[in-house]
């Protein structure tokens, strides 16, 4: 097993499920919908073969493969995961093989839905386990190409048209990737000049004393670049509508896991690469953090769309995340890979429901709806087991994650983690306000034809919802894997106080 190139293996099977699906006829849809959901399966029984055969004791970067491309740039096609990668890698499997049955039902253009989509999966997976900066700007900026043609050609939205929301989403993507790219280079020529040889090996690179005032100039090209990913404050207002249009499969890999490359890339490229720059830059992005937190968390207050109060909480979440990230310690940043996984499964299943929903009724509106739980008792399961993990309740996977922020922050900005505290009631606030207006009340005759999750329709509540209780009940599954990560990480990057900026 460890001569067989699992990582690759995982990350080709889905480009192989697309390419068979376009020399499949049009007609034969069921058997384009069995390719994705195969190879989809597969991808994940691999992750999960890795997760099982990563050593946590001896950590680091584990199941490496490195072939040289470009050498006279020092690129290599390179893959590795550690404790950070390796959740995330998991995270975009179980979504990526739970998107496929949530779109099942799709009729329109089948052919070229499951083929993209197949795309989109394999290109978010390629910057989690890229350990060369150019193949994880490569598989950056494969994922815009799919998204963007998903989203027109299968988008819907009631706020925006799907044109405008795809447009939208892309064009944020690439001012975030062009940022990227500055500093991408500028590392690259900078790491040149110190090294003596071309490299763009992050391990290698990690290596490199870059000047501080270098260091601080390119964090916050990154900053900007991922932090824009990540939906940071003020740069989120693309978010929710690139949610509200994309198909429910696209807003479930979108909310899951695509925002997660923003706040992967500040701590595997940002953190790992240019530490002093992000201490020197922390105390900054904790504020805008706390933005995401309280002002999405108050515009969903006013939110009337599912998709688009989901959208908004998800920004709200990723506060929590930048938060921990700025907080520069053990238990914060493990707190924001946690976060990062809990949300994922969380805000999937959320659009996954919403998805089924929708399909039938045809409306989003929360006062369209009352007393669902009635006829459709196991999407009502479904419903409540997303909206009480999105605010935090004990036994789910999130109150893990939120929980170890705040613990992690507290002793670096006390002020600004209790008002960030305050995410936790606001969002209780709207996710009650929804369910109960959606699941609860007297039942409503209009909605008597609508049909409950059943056959494949179950395959993300079961996949996703399992997801959330084991690592709600059992955390140590997931933590103590981040934990071997994440205590490598500051290890290599040495002791060193936030702040500096103010």
């Amino acid at each position: 097993m460890s001569d067989f190139p699992i990582l690759s293996a995982a990350l080709l099977l889905p480009i192989l499920g697309a390419l068979l699906i376009m020399i499949l006829p049009p007609r034969q849809e069921s058997s384009i919908r069995a390719v994705a959901a195969v190879s989809t399966l597969a991808s994940l029984l691999l992750s999960l073969g890795v997760c099982f055969g990563y050593d946590q004791a001896k950590g680091g970067m584990q199941f490496v493969e490195s072939i040289p491309w470009v050498r006279d740039l020092g690129v290599s096609y390179a893959l590795g995961v550690d404790g950070i990668s390796l959740p995330l890698l998991l995270l975009t499997n179980l979504i990526g093989f739970s998107a496929v049955y949530a779109s099942w039902h799709t009729e329109e253009r089948v052919k070229e839905f499951f083929a993209l989509l197949l795309l989109l999966i394999s290109g978010v997976m390629g910057t989690f386990v890229a350990t060369d900066l150019f193949i994880f700007f490569l598989f950056y900026e494969v994922v815009v190409i799919p998204i963007y043609l998903l989203v027109i050609m299968f988008g819907s939205s009631k706020r925006v048209t799907k044109e405008y929301a795809g447009m939208k989403l892309t064009i944020y993507l690439l001012i975030g990737s062009a940022f990227l790219l500055v500093g991408l280079i500028a590392l690259f020529v900078k790491g040149q000049a110190l090294l003596g040889f071309p490299s763009m090996d992050i391990g290698t690179l990690a290596g490199v004393d870059f000047p501080v005032t270098f260091q601080i100039f390119i964090y916050c090209l990154m900053a900007f670049g991922f932090g824009t990913l990540l939906s940071m404050f003020p740069f989120h207002a693309w978010s929710p509508d690139g949610y509200a249009g994309a198909p429910t499969a696209v807003s479930m890999i979108h909310a899951g896991v695509l925002k997660k490359i923003g706040g992967y890339g500040l701590i595997r490229i940002g953190l790992l690469l240019l530490p002093a720059g992000a201490r020197y830059v922390a105390p900054l992005i904790a504020i805008l953090a706390l933005g995401n937190v309280v002002y999405a968390g108050i515009i969903c207050l006013n939110q009337r769309d599912l998709k688009y109060i989901v959208g908004y909480s998800s920004v709200s979440h990723m506060g929590y995340v930048l938060l921990g990230i700025a907080s520069v310690n053990l238990i914060s940043i493990n707190g924001a890979v946690m976060m990062m996984f809990a949300h994922g499964v969380m805000a999937a299943l959320f659009f996954a429901m919403i998805g089924h929903l929708y399909q039938q009724s045809h409306t989003r509106n929360v006062g369209d709806f009352g007393g669902l739980a009635h006829q459709m008792p196991r999407l009502a399961v479904g419903f409540m087991l997303a909206g009480l993990a999105s605010l935090g309740l004990p036994g789910t996977v999130n109150f893990i994650g939120e929980f170890t922020i705040f613990v992690g922050a507290f002793g670096v900005y006390n002020l600004l983690t209790i008002l960030a505290i305050s995410g936790i009631v606001i969002t209780a606030v709207y996710i009650l306000r929804t369910l109960g207006g959606v699941l609860f009340g007297p039942r409503r005759s209009e909605w008597d034809h609508l049909q409950d999750l059943r056959g494949v329709d179950l395959v993300p509540l079961l996949v996703l919802g399992g997801a959330i209780l084991v690592g709600g009940i059992l955390p140590f599954t997931i933590m103590d894997l981040i934990n071997s990560g994440v205590g490598q990480l500051l290890v290599q990057i040495g002791p060193g106080s936030v702040g500096g900026i103010f």
